[in-house]
């Protein structure tokens, strides 16, 4: 298989959503795939070096790989890596929805806890919108 650049995927664990740190990872890479962040060929991180950056056990980051490897989503290739298969993943408008809800639902009420109200959370997700547009030209 053809070694592609590395994408550009940042990955995010909540520990607190009752979801398995494993299935966070699947669904990062299956969403990834849905949208066209990560094409056919796209080598994820080495296990290892995801378990660090997410500060969490290599044996979670494997079992996230050896359940999209049983699934056909990536092919592991020893000695050179785990690489995005040919295998078409879709993720239809109400799960996307569904997702994002449930995101900005956790988001809200913990910036709410903290005492900010909708129209400065509502200011500063513009600011940021506006930077990271910048950034991107």
């Amino acid at each position: 298989m053809k070694l592609k650049e590395e994408p550009k995927l940042d990955f995010s664990l909540d520990a607190k959503s009752g979801v398995p740190f494993y299935k966070q990872i699947i669904l990062q890479v299956e969403m990834a795939i849905a949208d066209g962040r990560l094409e056919k060929g796209a080598q994820l991180p080495t296990v290892r070096s995801l378990a660090v950056d997410l500060s969490i056990n290599p044996n979670t980051v494997a079992r996230a790989y050896a359940e999209m490897e049983i699934r056909n989503i990536v092919v592991t290739q020893q000695g050179s890596g785990t690489f995005i298969s040919d295998k078409k993943v879709s993720i239809d408008a109400i799960e996307r929805e569904r997702i994002l809800s449930q995101i900005s639902k956790e988001f809200l009420t913990k910036a709410a806890s903290y005492g900010f109200s909708l129209e400065e959370i509502l200011q500063n997700i513009s600011d940021l919108g506006s930077e990271q547009q910048r950034k991107e030209e």
